[in-house]
């Protein structure tokens, strides 16, 4: 069946994803020349929905970009940090660390905290304010190259096309928007923007980029368990010294914490689970008596860029450029990039007034790629480059020490003792064979303070439509069960903290077994696609705005 013929839309620019640095581009751009027109084309159901984040949030970008918001009565952030607390966990004690032993810019004062998907909305109604056109709902599926090869916009994806491929009765064809510039601002692990990469050779002088998954809960605590502006940080128990990460808990708004756990993505036993090891770590002693009298109100899951400043791709191409969580921003040893997100898509509209007030299109923006490094970004990425490769080759104890005296010779001397470091392995390849470790055994949960995937997702108010195609391709089902299965005993039902996954008994299987894709329970994290040990399951942008719905995360 010969499909029909896509309708198209011509802006000056396309900005894929109404993340902060997406809303920042726009927005920065309109400030910069009213007259441009931008849409902003975003997966998510409304915008914020797909926004999951800690998070203690450095407003240097929102000052830059909205000089007023603190005096706005519509402010999404009201929490001021009040507290700062460090503590390292071992199975049953703790310690908690003096502030004293930590650079200055680790420190949370003049922060604040509050719900990222929150202040995205809020960045959104600015922006539609300066008469930017935003439409949710509308995932870009395809990247769309002139003759020449650049970049001349996207391709919204098709909708009613059924679990069999072909189209259904409410069939409708997606729109071609079309733009001298397109902006791409997908978060991390953005399917479009790994195309980019890989078509443009963008990361051929970087080292390969390094994941974290996040995994958060709502709470909305008892008033003699509240703290207004405490933030706590922990490391340690319950993963091995091996395996990196740790914990957040943020005191908020009216009674609300945000607890989440980071574990990256670089562990090496296929038998850990990031979302069991989150789950765990809520029963620390120190640590479940914040909960006592609580109630769990929302859940997320989100994939984190941790390469940092060694990792960032060229960020420009022929008619586009990359910005925020798709360039790789995020401060890992500060667990913040979102003020870099807004910085960065500040940086980007700068450019994209230059060139299109010249009558440019369609070339590459350079003095966006020419100016981050010697930016506040810059700034911010190169003094804490070690941090993650000591990390993960050093363990814990010995790794996080020598990170901490890097950040403190960075602060003070303006360098490093270790140069710039490079990351090991990529986090697909970390993985041991199941035969070569101890299996990890995790309790069942209570129910009260610890859960289950399932009624965890339940939380998310993730739905998709079920009559799609799955939008989590397996390119090869017998290397599935070849290796993923029978080398390494399955992870994809330990490491997706949404229960997507399972190796299912079946009989009627040529090997016993079936692997069963649960798409519609996808929290859009991009775990899989990052951490398959074959690279042999790709993240599509499914149909319409299907994914979660996260309010205040």
């Amino acid at each position: 069946m010969a499909l029909p013929e896509r309708e198209a839309m011509e802006f000056d620019v396309v900005i894929v994803g109404a993340g902060p640095a997406g809303l920042a581009t726009a927005i920065r751009l309109k400030q910069l020349a009213p007259e441009v027109s931008i849409v902003v084309v975003e997966k998510g159901s409304e915008v914020g929905a797909h926004i999951l984040s800690g998070a203690v949030i450095d407003p240097s970008g929102l000052d830059g970009l909205l000089p007023g918001w603190r005096e706005d009565a519509s402010r999404p952030l009201k929490t001021a940090v009040e507290r700062d607390e460090f503590m390292f966990l071992t199975k049953n004690s703790g310690v908690t660390m003096p502030n004293l032993f930590f650079p200055k810019l680790m420190s949370n004062h003049g922060n604040f905290v509050g719900s990222l998907s929150n202040v995205t909305k809020y960045l959104g109604a600015k922006a539609e304010e300066l008469g930017v056109e935003i439409y949710p709902g509308f995932p870009a599926s395809e990247v769309l190259y002139d003759e020449a090869g650049a970049v001349v916009g996207v391709a919204t994806g098709d909708l009613g096309i059924g679990k069999s491929g072909k189209p259904r009765d409410d069939y409708t064809r997606g729109m071609e928007l079309r733009a001298k510039y397109t902006v791409f601002g997908e978060g991390a692990r953005g399917s479009l923007t790994k195309t980019l990469i890989d078509r443009f050779k963008l990361n051929a002088h970087s080292d390969h980029q390094k994941y974290g998954l996040g995994v958060k809960e709502l709470w909305q605590l008892a008033p003699d368990r509240f703290q207004a502006g405490l933030v706590q940080h922990t490391m340690g128990w319950p993963l091995p010294n091996k395996a990196g990460g740790g914990s957040w808990l943020y005191h908020f708004d009216d009674g609300l914490l945000s607890v989440g756990f980071v574990t990256h993505l670089n562990y090496e036993n296929p038998t850990l689970s990031p979302f069991e090891e989150f789950q765990r770590f809520k029963t620390h002693p120190m640590i479940r008596e914040t909960f006592e009298g609580a109630k769990r109100i929302g859940y997320g899951a989100r994939a984190i860029m941790e390469g940092g400043w060694q990792s960032v791709p060229k960020l420009v191409f022929p008619g586009g450029c990359l910005v925020g969580d798709s360039a790789g921003f995020v401060n890992v040893p500060r667990i913040k990039g979102s003020h870099n997100a807004v910085l960065s898509g500040m940086q980007a509209a700068q450019a994209l007034a230059q060139a299109l007030e010249s009558g440019r299109q369609g070339d590459e923006l350079t003095a966006y790629e020419n100016g981050w490094r010697d930016s506040a970004i810059g700034q911010d990425l190169k003094r804490v480059r070690n941090v993650k490769p000591l990390w993960s080759r050093y363990g814990t104890l010995i790794g996080v020490g020598l990170g901490g005296l890097d950040m403190w010779s960075n602060t003070i001397l303006d360098a490093s003792p270790f140069g710039t470091l490079k990351h090991g392995k990529p986090d697909h390849a970390t993985l041991k064979p199941l035969a070569e470790v101890k299996p990890i055994v995790y309790p069942k949960p209570d129910g009260k303070l610890t859960f289950d995937r399932l009624s965890s997702v339940y939380l998310s108010n993730t739905n998709h439509e079920e009559d799609q195609p799955a939008h989590l391709k397996v390119k090869n089902l017998d290397l599935q069960k070849a290796s993923e299965h029978d080398v390494f005993g399955g992870p994809s039902a330990r490491y997706c903290p949404a229960g997507v996954y399972e190796w299912v008994a079946d009989t009627g299987a040529s090997d016993g077994v079936r692997y069963q894709i649960n798409a519609q329970n996808c929290v859009h994290c991009k775990t899989c696609d990052i951490k398959d040990p074959n690279q042999n399951i790709n993240w599509e942008t499914p149909e319409g705005p299907g994914g979660p719905n996260y309010p205040n995360m």
